[in-house]
This record gives structure tokens, C-alpha cells and sequence, in this order.
């Protein structure tokens, strides 16, 4: 063996030690790298934007207007769900809730990644007159939402708002199979994205 090939055998061996002691804060920095959000501001809308099941988006949405952030909320809703449009289901599930049906604007699209949504989520902004939006998706969403959002309009404001997701904390999305999915494909998209895949 060379003494080339020893050293990078010691070196590979070292890496794998302290990746295995340092194993939760190095998976919990991967987790808090997903998310890149702040505190919401007086803003003209919120958009939510779609992807939640579970309605924490749509809901964090509806208290940012009752908190009086903003007086409208405009709900992204791709077609495919059984025929409807997921704001179809978001604004019923939100009023359901306590919210009252006024705070929403149905946004019907047919975008299938973030950057379609961004790019018809635009236009819809633009024909509304606002100018600074709050953001609302998912913690986990956060970072690379923000960073399509701006891209696609650098004209306007994006304030990101983060949702809670009940499946994903960054310090213990790997405690659970769900949240070991979302941070592995948001991670395969944040990589993948500057490539345009």
C-alpha cells in the first residue's frame, strides 16, 4: 500500500468516525439549511403556495390576514387532485377552520414544480398590484421557494413565511420515515435546481 493511498485511507476512515459522533449536528445543520424564513410584515398579499396536505400553509395564511399582515390571500392551486384544483380544497378547509371566506383568492394554475408555480404566480400578482408579498410554504420550503420566487420577479418583494410541518423539524426530521422523505427530496431539488432539473 502507498503511502498515498494510506493517508487517504486514514483520512476517509476519520470522516466516517466523526460523521458517526457527530451525527445529529451535522443531519441537524442539514435540516436547518432547508430553512431561510423570518418574521411576517405588513405586506399588500400572501400567497400559499400549494404542496401541504395538511393545511398548515393555508392556515398560517389565514392568521397572518386575521392578524392583520395583510387583507387578502391568495391560494395557489394546481389542477390533478380528483379532478379539482387544490385551492379548491385549501379555502373550504380554511373556512372550516374559523376563517372567513373573503380573506381568499382562488389561484387555479396547472404548474407541476415551484419554478411553473413562480413563473404563473407572477402574472397573478401583477395583474393584483402587489408588490410585496408574504411567502407562505413550508418550513422544510422555505430557502429554495425564496430563492425561485426572487429570481422569477426581482421587481417585487418576497417576504417567506414559514408554516409549521408536523412530519419535520430541522433538529429530528431523521426520527421519523416521512420526514427522512421530505428532507431527502428537498435536498435532491435544492442540489438539482441550479442545473434545471
Amino acid at each position: 500500500m502507498t503511502r498515498a493511498l494510506r493517508v487517504l485511507t486514514l483520512v476517509l476512515v476519520a470522516i466516517i468516525v466523526l460523521g458517526l459522533i457527530f451525527r445529529n449536528a451535522v443531519l441537524g445543520a442539514m435540516g436547518s439549511y432547508l430553512i431561510n424564513a423570518g418574521p411576517p410584515e405588513k405586506a399588500d398579499l400572501a400567497l400559499v403556495l400549494a404542496g401541504d396536505g395538511e393545511g398548515n400553509r393555508i392556515l398560517t395564511a389565514a392568521q397572518l390576514a386575521r392578524r392583520g399582515y395583510v387583507s387578502r390571500v391568495l391560494v395557489s392551486g394546481p389542477s390533478g387532485i380528483y379532478g379539482l384544483h387544490e385551492c379548491d380544497l385549501a379555502i373550504p378547509f380554511a373556512v372550516k377552520a374559523g376563517y372567513p371566506e373573503s380573506y381568499f383568492l382562488h389561484f387555479e394554475n396547472d404548474a407541476r414544480s415551484t419554478k411553473e408555480e413562480a413563473r404563473d404566480a407572477v402574472i397573478r400578482l401583477r395583474q393584483l398590484g402587489a408588490h410585496k408579498i408574504l411567502l407562505v410554504t413550508s418550513d422544510y420550503h422555505t430557502r429554495r421557494a425564496g430563492k425561485i420566487f426572487r429570481a422569477a420577479a426581482p421587481d417585487l418583494q418576497f417576504v417567506v413565511v414559514a408554516a409549521p410541518d408536523s412530519s419535520f423539524t430541522p433538529d429530528g426530521w431523521w426520527h421519523n420515515r416521512q420526514g427522512e422523505k421530505i428532507a431527502f427530496n428537498e435536498w435532491i431539488k435544492t442540489v438539482t435546481e441550479p442545473f434545471g432539473i
